[in-house]
């Protein structure tokens, strides 16, 4: 899957720890999914990080068919949105 600029210019260079094939694999096997009104998706997943043992969620949101932004939602909960 494509990425757009800003994800290549902003995203990895603020959150450099985020990694490409963790975005794909959220957006093949996600715990939610949402169509915004503009288009886009968002996509939530489980992420376990080298070295823990709990999960966080990674939200990954498309444009098209390119990830356009990836970054911890510490405040996803399951069924709200």
């Amino acid at each position: 899957m494509k990425v757009t600029r800003y994800f290549k210019e902003q995203v990895r260079r603020k959150r450099p720890y985020i990694r490409p094939e963790w975005c794909l694999r959220v957006i093949a096997s996600p715990v939610q999914r949402e169509v915004q009104e503009d288009g886009r998706v968002r996509y939530w997943g489980e992420i376990v990080l080298p070295g823990e043992s709990v999960a966080r969620i990674l939200r990954v949101v498309t444009l098209d068919d390119a990830i356009h932004n990836a970054f911890f939602d510490r405040g996803f909960r399951r069924g709200t949105r």
